[in-house]
C-alpha cells in the first residue's frame, strides 16, 4: 500500500481552474468567518463589566461596595435602601442588559422590533392580553416605599446606559445590527421591571391549556374518554408565547412545555428536630424551560446597618429586569417557591354581533383599541383588541382558540354558533394587584407573622411557599388570588359568557382560609406544585399528578434518612438529584412479561432486568426504557388524537397509563388504522419494544450495553432570540450544549422532556438551594448557567458543568464569609 507521502503530488498552480477557485472561496470563507468571530470576540468583551476599581455615579448618597466571588456572583454593600437598590440596577445591567431590554419588549409586545415577523404571533397575543398596560396600572398600586425602591433601581440601570452605545452593551446587538436593525435601547423604566411580572404569571397560569384540549377533544369523544384522558392533575402550558418567556424558539414549530411535567418545582422544610445542627433545612429547585441565559440571577443586598433607613440584608435568587431577592434568606427567615396550580383562568365563548356581545339577553358594546406593531424588516402591523367583560379575545390572534370557539360543547337553547363563537380569556393576573410590594416584605421579613403578611400581599401567580426560620419555625403558606366560582362551577371547560350564572362571583379565597400550616406534628412539609393541607375549596386549588409523584418520592426518601438519622445538608442536596422514574416499577413488571422470540429484540429487553429504575445519563436501562415509553405513547395514541394533542409523556400520561395498563382490552390499545385486526394491550407493548430496539440501535449503538439514557437525553442552552437562528457562527456565539443530562418528567430531578417531539430536555432545575438555619454561611446554591449573560464572559455558563454533576457552590452570607470569597470589589461612589 503507497503511504500518503509517496504519492505522486501536482502543483496546485496546475490543478484545474475550478478546483483552485474552489479552494480561493472556501479559504476566503473561512478567513471571513474567523475575522468574523474574532472580531465579535473582541466587540464582546467591549462590553464585559468593569468589577475592580471606582466607578463614579451621579445620585448616590454614599459608597456602595460590590464585591464578586470566584464565580461573579455579586454581594451588594449600601447605607441607604436607595443606594442599595440603585446599584443593583447598575450591576444587573451590566451582566444581564441583553436579558433585560429582551424581558421588556416580550412582556410589551414589542419582540418584532428586534427579531421580525417570527415573534409576530407572541407580539399581537401579549399586546391583546395587555400586560404592559397592567404593569402600567399596578404601579400607582404599590406602596410610596416599593415605588422608590423601582425609582432607584431604574436609575441604576439608566447610569450604565449612559454613554453607551448599543454594541457596548451586548454582543445581541451588534449581531442584530449586522442583520440591519438600527437600535437604540431606551431608558429603563419601574413598569419594566413590573412587566415581567405578568411573563412569570402567564407560565404558571393553571389549567388554561386543558380548556383548550377538552374543547377539541369534544369533537370526536365521548365524554367518559375524555374523563380517561384527564384524572386530576395541574394544567400544562404548551403554546409559542413560553418558547419567548424562558425557552429558545424553535422557529416554525410549537414547542410543547408544561404538559411534558416539567413546569412545576421541588420545595420542602425539616424542622430541627430532625436535622444534624437542630435547626431547620429548607431546599428548593424550580422548574423552568433552559435558556441562556438562565432564569436565575443571584445576588446579595447587605445594609451595612439593618434599620429603618436601610431594612435589607438578604441574599438569593431573582429575575434580571427585577429588584429585591425572589427566593432566598436573609438575616432570620429562608423561603422557597413552588407553583401552586390554582385555576386561576377561565374561557369563555362569547356570541358576538358586529362590535357587541350577547350577556344576559342584552347586547353590550365591545371594549375595542387598536395597537400598533413594528415589525423589524416589515411594514408594521395594526391590530385590533377587543375585549369583554370576561376579558380580551384571544380567539382574534390565536387559531387554537378559534377552534375552541367553533368545537367546544354548548347547552340546549345557545345562540347560533355561526362561524363559531369568539373566546375570552379570564385571568387574575390581568386585574391590577401590588404584587411587587410582597418582594421586599419578604426579603425584610423577621418572623412568621412577617411572612405571613408578605405572602398575603402575593396575588399572582399562585404559589407555594415553604418557611424556616432561626428560631426553629417551620411552615407553609399558599397565598394568591384565586376566584370564587358561581355555582360551584370547577373551571375545566369552555363556558357560555353569555350566561351570567358562569361569571366569577367577584369574590376570592380569604387569605384565612388558603392552606397554610405552622411547625406540623410530621416535622417536615414536602410542597412539590400541589396544596399541602384541605381547603374548603377544593376545586379551585388543582393536585398535580407530577406533583403527586414528586412529592411522595421526597417524602419516601425523607423518610427513609430519618430512620436512620438525622440529616445534613448534603442529604437534601441528594434528594434534589434523586432520578428515580416513577413510571418504571409499574411498566417493567408488564414488559418483562412480553415474549420476544427474537434475539435481536429480547437483548434490547433484557437491560431492564438489571435496571434500578433510575433515570441516570449513563444507563442503558434508561435509555431502553424512554425509548419504550415513547414508543408506547406513539402506538396506544397517536391513531386516535390530534398531532396537538400527542402525549407528552409525564405527568398525567403516567396516570393514564397505570390505569391503562390494567384494561388489556381497551380500546386505546386498537390501531386505529388496521380495518382487520384489533391490537390489544401486549401486542402493543410488544411493538414498542420492538421499536425502542430499532430507535436505539439507529441513533446510538447496536450493543445494549453501549446504550446510554445522556445519549438521548440533552440539554440545549439557547439564546431565545438568537438561538437556533440556522446560522452555525451565530450559534456557536450564544447557544452552549447539548449537554447530556441525568433525569426525566416527573421525577425529583426533573429535566422533562417531550414524547411527542423528542428527547430533550424542555424544563429543568433552573437552579438549586438548599439552606441552613443554623449556619447560613454553610447553604449552598447553584444556577443553571452563571452570573454573566455576556457570551465570552468567563461565567457565561461556569455554573453549568457543576449542576450537571449535581454539584453545588458555597452561599456565603455573613460579612467575613463574603470577604473570604471575595475575588473582584467594585466601588461605586457619588460622582462630584
Amino acid at each position: 500500500m503507497t503511504e500518503p507521502e509517496d504519492l505522486p503530488r501536482t502543483p496546485f498552480r496546475e490543478w484545474p481552474a475550478a478546483g483552485r477557485y474552489a479552494v480561493y472561496v472556501t479559504l476566503g470563507l473561512v478567513v471571513v468567518l474567523v475575522l468574523t468571530a474574532a472580531a465579535g470576540v473582541g466587540l464582546a468583551r467591549r462590553s464585559l463589566p468593569t468589577t475592580e476599581g471606582t466607578v463614579h455615579l451621579h445620585g448616590l448618597d454614599g459608597e456602595v461596595v460590590v464585591r464578586r466571588d470566584a464565580h461573579g456572583i455579586p454581594q451588594l454593600y449600601a447605607d441607604t435602601a436607595r443606594d442599595l437598590f440603585r446599584a443593583q440596577g447598575f450591576v444587573q445591567a451590566q451582566d444581564r442588559f441583553w436579558q433585560m431590554d429582551y424581558r421588556r419588549h416580550l412582556t410589551s409586545g414589542r419582540l418584532s422590533e428586534l427579531v421580525g415577523k417570527d415573534a409576530l404571533q407572541v407580539d399581537m397575543a401579549v399586546r391583546t392580553m395587555g400586560w404592559r398596560d397592567v404593569a402600567e396600572q399596578e404601579l400607582p398600586l404599590l406602596s410610596t416605599t416599593t415605588r422608590q425602591y423601582l425609582e432607584a433601581f431604574s436609575d441604576g440601570v439608566n447610569d450604565y446606559l449612559e454613554d453607551r452605545s448599543a454594541t457596548r452593551l451586548s454582543l445581541e446587538y451588534l449581531v442584530l445590527g449586522l442583520g440591519g436593525l438600527d437600535y437604540q435601547p431606551e431608558k429603563w423604566t419601574p413598569v419594566d421591571s413590573l412587566a415581567w411580572l405578568k411573563a412569570m404569571a402567564w407560565d404558571l397560569r393553571g389549567n388554561m391549556q386543558d380548556e383548550i384540549d377538552r374543547a377539541r377533544l369534544q369533537v370526536d369523544r365521548t365524554d367518559a374518554q375524555i374523563a380517561e384522558l384527564y384524572p386530576p392533575y395541574d394544567g400544562a402550558a404548551h403554546d409559542p408565547i413560553m418558547r419567548w418567556i424562558a425557552g429558545p424558539p424553535v422557529l416554525g414549530r410549537q414547542q410543547r412545555l408544561g404538559s411534558s411535567g416539567g413546569i412545576g418545582s421541588n420545595s420542602w422544610v425539616v424542622s430541627g428536630r430532625f436535622t444534624t445542627t437542630g435547626k431547620p433545612m429548607l431546599a428548593n429547585d424550580p422548574h423552568l424551560a433552559p435558556s441562556m441565559p438562565g432564569t436565575w440571577y443571584q445576588m446579595g443586598l447587605h445594609c451595612r446597618t439593618v434599620g429603618p433607613a436601610c431594612p435589607f440584608d438578604v441574599t438569593g435568587f431573582t429575575f434580571a429586569g427585577l429588584p429585591g431577592v425572589v427566593i432566598g434568606h436573609n438575616r432570620r427567615i429562608a423561603w422557597g417557591f413552588t407553583n401552586l396550580g390554582a385555576d386561576v383562568t377561565d374561557l369563555y365563548l362569547e356570541k358576538l354581533r358586529g362590535q357587541e356581545y350577547l350577556h344576559g339577553g342584552t347586547w353590550v358594546p365591545l371594549q375595542e383599541h387598536d395597537e400598533v406593531i413594528r415589525i423589524h424588516g416589515a411594514p408594521s402591523r395594526t391590530i385590533t383588541v377587543r375585549s369583554t367583560r370576561h376579558g380580551p379575545l384571544l380567539s382574534d390572534v390565536s387559531e387554537e382558540l378559534s377552534t375552541v370557539g367553533a368545537n367546544a360543547d354548548v347547552p340546549p337553547g345557545s345562540p347560533d354558533r355561526g362561524n363559531g363563537y369568539a373566546v375570552a380569556l379570564r385571568w387574575t393576573a390581568l386585574e391590577p394587584a401590588p404584587t411587587a410590594d410582597a418582594i421586599f416584605a419578604l426579603d425584610r421579613a423577621a418572623d412568621w407573622k412577617d411572612f405571613r403578611k408578605a405572602a398575603r400581599l402575593f396575588a399572582v401567580p399562585s404559589q407555594n411557599m415553604v418557611y424556616a426560620d432561626v428560631d426553629g419555625n417551620i411552615g407553609y403558606q399558599a397565598p394568591g388570588r384565586i376566584p370564587i366560582r358561581k355555582g360551584g362551577r370547577t373551571g375545566d371547560f369552555a363556558v357560555p359568557g353569555w350566561l351570567p350564572a358562569n361569571d366569577w362571583s367577584g369574590r376570592t379565597i380569604p387569605f384565612a382560609e388558603l392552606p397554610h400550616e405552622l411547625n406540623p406534628a410530621e416535622g417536615f412539609i414536602v410542597a412539590a406544585n400541589q396544596a399541602v393541607v384541605g381547603s374548603s375549596y377544593p376545586h379551585h386549588l388543582a393536585s398535580a399528578w407530577d406533583a403527586g409523584y414528586r412529592s411522595q418520592r421526597i417524602r419516601t426518601l425523607l423518610e427513609r434518612e430519618l430512620d436512620h438519622g438525622k440529616v445534613d445538608l448534603g442529604e437534601l442536596e441528594q434528594i434534589q438529584l434523586d432520578t428515580r422514574n416513577p413510571m418504571a416499577p409499574v411498566l417493567v413488571p408488564y414488559l418483562m412479561k412480553v415474549l420476544l422470540p427474537s434475539e435481536y429484540y429480547s437483548a434490547g429487553q433484557r437491560v431492564l432486568a438489571d435496571w434500578d429504575f433510575r433515570d441516570d445519563a449513563d444507563s442503558p436501562g434508561a435509555a431502553y426504557f424512554n425509548a419504550v415509553w415513547r414508543n408506547l405513547l406513539r402506538l396506544t395514541f397517536h391513531d386516535q388524537l390530534r398531532q396537538s394533542l400527542w402525549p407528552a409523556g409525564g405527568d398525567r400520561w403516567f396516570e393514564i397509563m397505570t390505569r391503562l395498563l390494567r384494561d388489556p382490552a381497551s380500546a386505546w390499545w386498537d390501531d386505529a388504522d388496521t380495518d382487520t385486526i384489533v391490537e390489544n394491550r401486549d401486542q402493543i407493548l410488544a411493538e414498542a419494544m420492538r421499536a425502542a430496539r430499532d430507535d436505539l440501535t439507529r441513533r446510538v449503538a447496536r450493543e445494549p450495553q453501549d446504550w446510554r439514557w445522556g445519549r438521548l437525553h440533552h440539554l440545549r442552552l439557547d439564546n431565545p432570540t438568537l438561538g437556533r437562528s440556522g446560522i452555525g457562527l451565530v450559534r456557536a456565539l450564544f447557544d452552549r450544549g447539548p449537554y447530556p443530562v441525568s433525569g426525566g418528567s416527573s421525577v425529583v430531578d426533573a429535566t422533562a422532556w417531550d414524547a411527542a417531539e423528542g428527547y430533550d430536555a424542555v424544563s429543568v432545575p433552573s437552579m438549586r438551594m438548599v439552606v441552613s438555619l443554623a449556619d447560613l454561611d454553610s447553604s449552598r446554591w447553584i444556577n443553571l448557567t452563571g452570573a454573566s449573560g455576556h457570551a465570552f464572559d468567563p461565567h457565561y455558563t461556569d455554573q453549568t458543568e457543576l449542576w450537571l454533576r449535581g454539584e453545588y457552590l458555597p452561599w456565603p452570607f455573613s460579612d467575613d464569609a463574603v470577604r473570604n470569597a471575595t475575588r473582584h470589589t467594585l466601588r461605586l461612589v457619588p460622582a462630584r
